[in-house]
């Protein structure tokens, strides 16, 4: 089995519950090293959304098809994402100081701020999905679950790790991420941007950075860089933006227009 494939198959294994083949002389820094490949991972799982939101879209109408989309993705990833954005919510809503709101980051219940960013958001996620055509949501889950992880490549590369290694999913890689490793994640994520229907890319893309960017300064300010769980949550909030986006522009295009 060659090195890539076997980083592809890391990142899968790592980022979601899809069984596959055992892999020999696993190291923990093939987690970072397989980073390169989180965005397409994150299109595997949003074609899997896809393919449930626009069936669902031929039976029902509303927000039945959005909601089962949502679910096949939180079953795919064992709510892997969602989980990092709550831990983040209750850390930098509940932390006086970075060493306590890490170890509530760490702490495996709960909070109000977790529940309430975690309900919120996938009901945003919903909301926004339910205004959308079934082809156009359909891309957009596609897009938003891959452009998703690559913000989240993007942070690992420009904030310093601040996590504590033993009590962490992974260890950060003593030599970070390279900037061609990121190139190559970018590249993934720009894949479904390329087929973008109706002009709606520009919008859901500049949404999705200014919330991203936004928890990345203050996961900068509060905790001094990143962890596992603050990648999960940029990559929950850089969807909920992108669907945010593209249901505007959706709306705003399908608007009628009155002339003076």
């Amino acid at each position: 089995m060659s090195r890539e494939l076997q980083l592809f198959l890391c990142a899968v294994q790592f980022l979601t519950r899809l069984p596959t083949p055992r892999l020999k002389g696993f190291e923990p820094d093939w987690v970072s090293r397989g980073a390169r490949y989180f965005p397409l991972v994150g299109l595997l799982v949003g074609g899997a959304c896809a393919l449930v939101f626009w069936a669902a879209s031929q039976v029902w109408s509303g927000w039945l098809p959005a909601i089962l989309a949502i679910t096949t993705g939180v079953l795919i990833t064992g709510a892997f994402h969602e989980d990092g954005l709550a831990d983040t919510a209750d850390g930098l809503g509940g932390g006086a100081d970075p060493a306590k709101r890490l170890a509530i980051m760490k702490d495996s219940r709960i909070g109000t701020y977790g529940a309430l960013a975690l309900g919120l958001g996938l009901a945003l996620k919903a909301a926004a999905l339910a205004t959308l055509p079934a082809g156009l949501g359909a891309w957009a889950l596609i897009a938003a679950h891959g452009t998703g992880r690559g913000a989240s490549v993007i942070v690992m590369r420009l904030l310093p790790y601040v996590g504590a290694p033993r009590a962490s999913k992974w260890k950060a890689a003593p030599v970070g991420l390279s900037l061609g490793e990121m190139l190559i994640a970018l590249v993934f994520a720009g894949l479904p941007l390329a087929l973008s229907p109706d002009g709606v890319v520009v919008q859901g893309l500049l949404l999705a950075s200014l919330l991203a960017l936004g928890l990345a300064l203050i996961a900068r300010r509060l905790l001094g860089g990143y962890t596992g769980d603050v990648l999960g949550a940029v990559e929950q909030v850089f969807e909920i933006g992108f669907l945010l986006g593209v249901s505007a522009a959706f709306a705003l295009a399908a608007a009628p227009r009155t002339g003076g």
